[in-house]
């Protein structure tokens, strides 16, 4: 059970820091769009000691949407950073989207077990949702959770992956909860992303 907290632990991390990695670099808009992407991943990869794999995308264009509690959230990739990216740990692999809003108060990850692919159903590893609210209450954190009488944590579906210019195409939903307790109530978040090159 803590290899798996520590393993989903470890995404959300490597997930976060990509996008916040991304997010300055896309803020400069000096670089290419090649050049940023490299680097993004290197310096995220060589943070962390985590094998790059084929497949990470810093999105130049399309959204990303998360529903929570009656609310949608949308991140649109021409101004806040979208990220899609392809992970290797170990004998692990994992693919995943992060987000970060161009003002840095809001920040979404999702990841899955396995390699991304057109026509892909993967069950959710790990998500995490943050909003920086005030000063008095700087943070607030949705988190994965196991829901009561349920063994699945969720859903990525991918229409389509890394065709002509689209990166990813696709829907998800999985559970977040505000803290980690036995008891704490959960809320099912559903999005939707579709995320090209430019």
């Amino acid at each position: 059970m803590n290899n798996v907290r520590f393993t989903k632990w470890l995404i959300s991390l490597t997930l976060l820091l990509s996008v916040a990695v991304s997010s300055c670099q896309k803020d400069d808009n000096v670089k290419g769009m090649d050049t940023v992407k490299q680097t993004a991943v290197a310096d995220s990869v060589s943070t962390l000691s985590v094998t790059n794999a084929p497949g990470n995308f810093l999105a130049g264009k399309g959204t990303l949407k998360v529903t929570i509690e009656d609310s949608t959230y949308t991140f649109d990739a021409a101004t806040d950073s979208v990220a899609f990216i392809n992970v290797h740990t170990d004998d692990s692999k994992y693919f995943g989207i992060t987000a970060i809003n161009k003002a840095h108060t809001m920040s979404f990850g999702i990841s899955s077990v396995g390699f991304a692919a057109t026509n892909v159903n993967s069950k959710v590893a790990g998500s995490q949702l943050l909003f920086k609210v005030d000063d008095k209450k700087p943070v607030l954190q949705y988190t994965l959770t196991r829901y009561a009488d349920q063994e699945e944590s969720g859903k990525i579906s991918l229409e389509k992956y890394n065709s002509e210019n689209i990166i990813a195409k696709g829907t998800f939903f999985t559970f977040l909860a505000k803290d980690d307790k036995a008891n704490s109530p959960f809320y099912r978040v559903e999005g939707s992303f579709e995320l090209q090159l430019k």
